[in-house]
Parts: C-alpha cells; structure tokens; sequence
C-alpha cells in the first residue's frame, strides 16, 4: 500500500479471490514461464492471485475500510498489463461514512478461445502466449482535493487451462501448477474420444442421430426410405419400425403407422368414433337364422366382406397427403381387404 501525504491513513484496503487456486501458480515445476517470474511477482501475496480458466468467469473481492471519523469520497481504476476488456469493475457508490466498509467486486472473464486465437501471440515478445500478468487496483481518497490519498494493491492474473484429470490425482499433485497444465495435453488428445464413446448411444437412436447415419440406420432394421417423408416423420418410422412389423396387417398397427404419419394422436381412451384416427370394421355376420331378429339388427348380404373404413381428422386443413396415405393403407392391411378412406378436414 501507498500513501501520499504525513497525515493520518485514512483507507484499509484488501484483496480476496472468490475461487482460490490450490496450487501457486509460480511454484513447483512451473519451468515454462520460469523466465517471466519477475520481483514483483514473487512479492505478490499468495492470496491475492487469481487463476483464470478461458470461458469461466472468476471475482476478486476488493474490500475497503474507511479509518476515519468522517465521510470520505472514493475513485477507483485498475491498471494491468492484460486486455482491459477482460476486467469489470461493480461498487456500492463513492461515499463512504466513518468508520463503515465497503465492497467492490472485479469480474474477470477470459475468452473461451484464448489457447486457440493466434491473435493473442503477441509480436515483440518471442511470440509466446503470456499466461502471466501483473495487475494493480488504485483507491484514491477525495480525488482532485488537497487531501487526496492514494491505497494500492498488487495481484496476479494466471491464466491456466481447467484439467479434469487432475481429480484423479492424489491431493498433493493439486499443489503443482506443472502437473495440471502437463495433464491438460494428454486429455486434450484422449477426451474427445471419450466423449465420443459416452454419447454413442445418440448415434443409434433415430431421434438423435445424425442426418447421414439415418439411411445406415434405416438399412439396418429393413426400413425403406422415401424422399417424400419429412425428416421428423422418418426419424419417428425408423425407430418403431421393429415395432410396425410386428403389428402389421392388424388394426393396431395400421393406426399406429397412421399416427406417426400424420402425427395425430392415438385416443386410446374414447371410442372409436370420436378418435383423430378411426378405424372402423363394416363387415358383420349377416343374417343368420335363429340368431337374428326382423328388425334394425338383421342386415341381408352382411355388407362388404373384410371391409373397413379409415378416417381421418386432421388439426389443419390440407396437411396430409391422401395418396400417400392410401399407400400406407394398402402396405399395411391385408391383401384380401378392402377399404374406405375419408379425411375429414377442419372448416
């Protein structure tokens, strides 16, 4: 700290990380950035520096205490040899009564890409990426008065990629800034595939998978594909294809191929006639002696043998494709049926 003038301090100021590293980040087998540790680095509390991960922000608190027994005023500004836009700063206010404390929070936030954008190369200084940089706080008391004063602190920023590796280590390689940083290339190298094999259940599953996975997919449980079925609607079919040949050829199947069609649902709990997709069977047994009465009951003939009637309500007028539907109709009944089709649209 610093003070300008022989009268009395009039400001307490400390620095305090929100996340505080486990390892310092200049000790150990930090040999890589061995030739820019300089004094003022080593002087610098151990508890005052900041380790930054690229895409997770991190706060430094900045507490301040006023000494005195009157209201004081307060300016704030932070000098660095970082990107000024990587740092903001958030107060309470400029006024300070006797004897009262104030916080200030420095949010800092390095860009996700900082390994990864050669911009950061800086040309002058061996062009190699600084992962070290010196950074100050400065308090001043009533600025632009006679009684101005000045309270400074010192911090380091450390920007240091975040390992995962590291948790299956033992506590004691925690305190070694080499080791996180040594195990960051090989799970750099090794985690993508693990990624890749944690999430291989989503390329076997239509829903997820990807585009070009979905004709290997298709081929795989015997599903023709046709170009004039939206993605959604072949995603759906493929994956309870299994499902459509096990059911084929009956009522429930037909429906059930009707609703991933048109995606209306299937109203397995009203009756047949108040369902979006209704299927009705208009063949019966006719007139049969000793078994039906003259009357509303006795039907000569017994209508069309095997015969049934499709119907169809659609939510929005226009959306279904009757051709394509007499198509799923006469692949899925069986060949000796015959049927009626009926789209009743809205309006």
């Amino acid at each position: 700290m610093v003070q300008i003038g022989s009268w009395q301090k009039s400001i307490e100021i400390q620095l305090t990380p929100m996340r505080i590293s486990e390892s310092a980040p200049v000790a150990g087998l930090d040999l890589a950035d061995a030739e820019n540790i300089t004094n003022a680095t080593l002087d610098t509390p151990v508890g005052s520096n900041l380790v930054l991960h690229p895409g997770e922000p991190n706060e430094m608190i900045l507490q301040v205490k006023n000494l005195l027994q009157q209201s004081i005023r307060l300016s704030w500004r932070i000098e660095g040899d970082f990107p000024i836009e990587w740092c903001q700063l958030g107060t309470e206010g400029n006024e300070l009564v006797p004897g009262a404390q104030m916080d200030a929070v420095l949010y800092f936030h390095v860009p996700a890409s900082f390994f990864e954008d050669q911009e950061a190369l800086r040309v002058g200084k061996k062009e190699k990426l600084e992962l070290n940089y010196r950074s100050r706080v400065i308090v001043k008391v009533d600025p632009g008065t006679e009684y101005e004063q000045i309270e400074e602190a010192d911090f380091g920023l450390y920007i240091r990629p975040y390992s995962a590796y590291m948790e299956f280590l033992p506590q004691m390689y925690h305190e070694v800034d080499f080791i996180g940083r040594f195990l960051k290339i090989f799970e750099q190298t090794y985690q993508p595939i693990v990624d890749s094999f944690n999430t291989m259940w989503a390329n076997l599953d239509p829903l997820t998978a990807p585009k070009a996975l979905l004709p290997f997919l298709a081929h795989w449980v015997g599903w023709s594909v046709e170009a004039s079925w939206e993605m959604p609607q072949q995603r759906r079919l493929i994956r309870r294809a299994v499902e459509l040949y096990r059911w084929r050829g009956t009522r429930n199947g037909l429906r059930l191929y009707l609703h991933l069609y048109t995606g209306l649902p299937l109203d397995e709990d009203l009756p047949e006639s108040d369902k979006r997709i209704g299927i009705i069977e208009a063949f019966g047994p006719g007139f049969v002696l000793g078994a039906a009465d003259l009357g509303e009951r006795a039907v000569l003939g017994g209508g069309k043998p095997y015969h049934f009637s499709v119907r169809l309500r659609p939510i929005h007028p226009n959306s279904l494709d009757e051709e394509l539907v007499r198509r799923i109709i006469d692949q899925e009944k069986p060949a000796f049926c015959t049927y009626d089709l009926s789209i009743e649209n809205p309006g």
